[in-house]
């Protein structure tokens, strides 16, 4: 089993979306749901050993169900195009997630518009240290490995309590604090992924650790 078999997977599931051919083909997803959660078990160790604050995920409580909510979203397709799980997750902490999808894969984290309690929560902690987190998404590395915030919807004006004046009105407008970093299929199914994984939470880390304690505090 391989990356290279769980992208083969989810192309013949979409090329066949539906309830009878995933019922036919039971135990070739299983096959393929099972090695992943194994691999995100061995990723889970490693990212324990570098991070003392890592809340340790099991791969098979960190992976997403595969189906689509129809109740919610009856226009969508029975199953997802992608597996996605989500590691270093605790209560209303953001998470540190993996997608690896038929149309895009990438590795993102943070917090993708989050309640209200919460991003009041963030744009307070801006209010009182932003220097420090100006710092840390302006740091070269960081630059080269996400770009910028995801800039999803920001506000027109400033939040209420805030002046349009602030020294950080631009961040404080944002509505989701998040960053993502795009990999190839070429990049997961070559070889060294786990790695390539391992270096972007790395780089992630100073980013996470700014939120998490900005929303528990």
């Amino acid at each position: 089993m391989s990356f290279r078999t769980l992208y083969q997977f989810l192309n013949d599931l979409q090329a066949n979306n539906s309830k009878e051919w995933m019922d036919l083909n039971r135990s070739y997803y299983h096959d393929v749901r099972d090695w992943y959660i194994d691999w995100l078990n061995g990723l889970d160790i490693e990212l324990g050993k570098i991070d003392p604050d890592y809340t340790y995920t099991p791969g098979r409580k960190a992976i997403n169900r595969i189906n689509n909510n129809l109740m919610f979203h009856p226009e969508k397709p029975t199953y997802k195009n992608h597996f996605g799980a989500g590691l270093d997750h605790e209560g209303k902490q953001g998470d540190f997630y993996i997608h690896l999808g038929t149309t895009e894969s990438f590795i993102a984290g943070g917090y993708w518009k989050p309640p209200t309690n919460t991003l009041t929560s963030i744009r307070e902690a801006l209010d009182y240290n932003g220097e420090e987190f100006v710092a840390i998404i302006e740091k070269p590395s960081f630059k080269a490995m996400f770009g910028s915030i995801i800039n999803q919807d920001p506000l027109k004006t400033a939040p209420k309590g805030f002046s349009k004046d602030h020294k950080y009105i631009n961040l404080l407008r944002h509505r989701t604090f998040a960053v993502s970093h795009d990999v190839s299929q070429q990049e997961v199914v070559g070889g060294g992924f786990k790695e390539k994984v391992i270096s972007i939470y790395k780089e992630m880390l100073p980013f996470r650790r700014y939120l998490n304690q900005a929303t528990t505090v």
